[in-house]
């Protein structure tokens, strides 16, 4: 026989035992404990204390009947009682107060110490069941506490307010008072107690080092140790983050932690680096937060300078003063800019020839700007110099050529061959770009170069740019063009003054005179030229419900000649206008439709109206852009059916899809209702998605296999508001296992209808199409 007794319940019967025998008296062995004992004559197995789970938890023992000699008549019967645990021990920590450590900078959640309680109760009751909490923090100088507990492990770690804002510099101690109850502290009645935890702040090992130097071309043996960093976390897995793209990133790490360059660096290549160190524990989960890691290449003196072109070509004018500069010899050095190994030093070493003195030349050493000594020079005694010019930098030399040109001074004036050209005449439809003359004048001085290159330019007679004169350098021959279109009817004859200039200042004492200049006149002749309008493109804006006859605008043209102008109308395939040929005014021949045409074109002409039959056309091309009105109602956009799967379950909801043929301006949206009638109403819900989706959901389970119908008003919000009552055909059908609507087409063959697999396939496709939409649901609400 088994029985459960709660403890500490005190002195009570427990059970009685009888026996068929007559005068037996009853006895009890066992487990006893001085607590449990039996009544000899009544059989009552009785408790004379309180049981004590904590002391025993099962009691075993053996009742037995007795005859008068002792001789057993029944038994012995085995009973065991098992004491209930009732909470009434506190839970206690192991330690009357907790020391711990932390470093700054610690992974929020990562713990660094464990406090750890014990309950006397039945471990296997909530009795036993402890739970954390913090109950005070000192200080606590921000809203969120910096330290957080596990409530069932007693595990303590940073807060994600702890992990950024710790700082031993600013408090180095804090004390936690940590609570623990038990009842998995769920009830008020629930036992507690607490314990104060110290905790001290240190500065966190994991820091970037300052921004490493490394000298360029190294000869050490590679890798090389550059620097260390330290996780505040034992055991972790140190990894080199590359934050750049790069074939090979010439850095790793070792696991303890140890930074290497593992080849010499070029800075001339690439002259810093940055990457990422991190660190993983086991599981490949972050410990810390990356490191962020600066190389700076040092640079060495390794490259000599460099001329920046093989032979550096200047010019200078036989009358320049002693001073003057001629020009600059440049010249790089890939070596860090603005160091001792890129400055450069500037040194002539030849002049060749060497007349009329040897020194004619003077370079500046620091900038390469070569001038003249205080001799003039003289291009019948050397037209040409050559210079050897060295080019040093702490290290290393380079050879520079310099090619110096004495050039003529400009002491002569263009002179025309002709004085006067006379006259050209020409019509005034004449193609802009004809050339209508050549002209030709010399210049003594030397060739090819500014003072005998010619510019002509017209100086008088053409205040409008009519005319433009190119010059082909090779000859010094001017061609006289057409620059813009003649026009008879504004001048009927231009005088043209030409004159030649160089592009090279005339010397001082010399000046243009009567030989630079030559005289030219250009005839216009009259054409017959068509109408003109005023303007290129005509555009109007009209809504398209304006009334038959409605004036859009009116156009304007003018023949240069003055004769009257007819006007007409082409392209107007809607036969949506007319025209007034007199007037130019355009009217609305018939009704306008945007959805047609949102924007329409035609050509307007005009043509001159003249006493012969011949004339003279000009046309444009003239825009409509027609303004919406709200004449369209909404309607369905859906190539798909609607159907749900027999039996329904609950929940269901398929996506349908409307839209409006008028502009959409601004925040235009789509309103989705159900018609009030029974079957709809008793049947169906509607939900909106956004401005033109909606969901329909069955308003219950209990539908049969067949085709259902759902009345529906969808409405725009246009003025005036349009609407349009549609009716849905919905499909209660038996779905396959890829919850497509399963249609059973009766076929000879055992092998599936294109009419099964594109029911398969268009159910597959509904399926999908709402799940995107309701992924992307905030996305169409944000957008619209």
């Amino acid at each position: 026989m088994n029985f459960s007794i709660p403890e500490g319940t005190g002195v009570r019967a427990v059970y009685q035992f009888t026996s068929e025998s007559p005068d037996v008296i009853f006895r009890a062995t066992g487990e006893k404990e001085g607590l449990i004992d039996i009544l000899p004559v009544t059989g009552i197995l009785y408790l004379n204390g309180s049981l004590d789970w904590e002391t025993k938890a099962v009691h075993n023992l053996q009742v037995e009947s007795l005859d008068k000699n002792g001789n057993v008549v029944e038994g012995p019967c085995a009973v065991t009682i098992y004491v209930e645990d009732i909470n009434d021990n506190p839970p206690k920590f192991d330690q009357t107060q907790y020391t711990g450590v932390v470093r700054q900078n610690s992974r929020a959640g990562k713990p660094f110490m464990r406090v750890h309680a014990t309950d006397l109760d039945d471990p296997t009751t909530p009795h036993a069941q402890l739970n954390y909490s913090i109950l005070h923090h000192f200080p606590n100088p921000y809203a969120e506490m910096l330290f957080q507990i596990n409530s069932l492990t007693g595990e303590i770690s940073p807060s994600r307010t702890g992990s950024y804002y710790l700082d031993p510099q600013k408090q180095d101690t804090f004390t936690l008072v940590v609570s623990v109850k038990d009842m998995a502290g769920m009830t008020e009645n629930a036992f507690k107690n607490s314990v104060d935890v110290i905790i001290t702040v240190k500065e966190s090992l994991w820091k970037a080092p300052p921004t490493i130097t490394i000298k360029e071309n190294s000869t050490q043996p590679h890798p090389v140790n550059i620097s260390q960093v330290q996780s505040n976390e034992p055991d972790v897995i140190y990894e080199v983050f590359e934050k750049e793209s790069l074939a090979k990133l010439p850095f790793s790490i070792d696991q303890n932690g140890s930074i290497y360059v593992t080849e010499p660096l070029d800075r001339e290549e690439k002259d810093a680096y940055s990457f990422f160190v991190i660190t993983k524990d086991k599981e490949g989960e972050l410990v810390d937060k990356p490191l962020k890691i600066n190389i700076v290449v040092e640079d060495i003196n390794d490259n000599p300078p460099v001329c920046q072109n093989a032979v550096t070509i200047l010019e200078v004018q036989e009358n320049e003063s002693g001073g003057s500069s001629i020009g600059t010899l440049s010249a790089t050095d890939m070596d860090q800019k603005d160091t001792l190994n890129s400055r450069l030093k500037f040194k002539i070493l030849s002049q060749d020839p060497a007349v009329p003195a040897s020194n004619l030349f003077f370079i500046q050493q620091d900038t390469g700007v070569l001038q003249l000594y205080g001799h003039s020079l003289n291009k019948r005694i050397a037209s040409n110099y050559s210079l050897k010019v060295q080019v040093t930098d702490e290290v290393f030399q380079t050879i520079c050529d310099v090619q110096i040109h004495v050039i003529d001074i400009n002491d002569q004036i263009p002179i025309f061959e002709k004085s006067d050209y006379h006259n050209v005449t020409v019509a005034e439809n004449l193609p802009v770009g004809t050339v209508l003359l050549e002209i030709q004048a010399t210049d003594g001085d030397e060739p090819a170069t500014g003072s005998s290159h010619i510019i002509y330019q017209v100086k008088e007679g053409d205040p409008n740019n009519t005319f433009i004169i190119e010059t082909d350098f090779e000859t010094n021959r001017g061609f006289l063009k057409i620059n813009k279109a003649l026009d008879f009817e504004t001048a009927e004859v231009h005088n043209l003054v030409i004159n030649a200039t160089n592009p090279e200042p005339l010397v001082s004492g010399v000046q243009y005179n009567s030989s630079s200049l030559t005289l030219f006149k250009v005839f216009v002749t009259n054409v017959d030229e068509p109408p003109v309008f005023h303007k290129e493109v005509y555009t109007a804006e009209l809504s398209e419900d304006v009334p038959v006859n409605t004036l859009v605008m009116t156009v304007e043209a003018h023949d240069p000649e003055g004769d009257a102008v007819r006007y007409s109308l082409e392209g107007d395939w809607r036969k949506w206008l007319r025209i007034d040929s007199t007037t130019g005014q355009i009217y609305t021949a018939s009704a306008l439709d945007r959805e047609q045409e949102r924007v329409y074109r035609v050509n307007v002409v005009a043509s001159e109206i003249r006493g012969r039959c011949a004339s003279s056309n000009a046309e444009f091309e003239w825009v409509l852009n027609l303004k919406d009105v709200n004449d369209n109602p909404p309607r369905l956009n859906m190539d798909y059916p609607l159907f749900f799967c027999y039996p329904l379950r609950g929940g269901e909801k398929a996506l349908i899809r409307a839209t409006d043929d008028d502009e959409q301006k601004f925040y235009s949206t789509i309103t989705f209702s159900l018609k009030d009638d029974i079957n709809t109403r008793n049947n169906w819900e509607i939900s909106k998605v956004n401005a033109t989706h909606a969901y329909l959901s069955p308003k219950h389970t209990n539908f049969e296999e067949k085709v259902y119908t759902a009345a529906l008003i969808i409405n725009d919000n246009g003025v005036p508001q349009l609407e349009r009552e549609v009716i849905l055909e919905v499909s209660i059908c038996t779905c396959s296992s890829e919850n497509s609507c399963f249609i059973q087409v009766e076929r000879e063959h055992s092998k599936p209808s294109t009419g099964q697999a594109i029911g398969i396939l268009l159910g597959v496709l509904i399926v999908i199409v709402p799940m995107q939409i309701k992924n992307k649901k905030n996305s169409v609400h944000d957008t619209m």
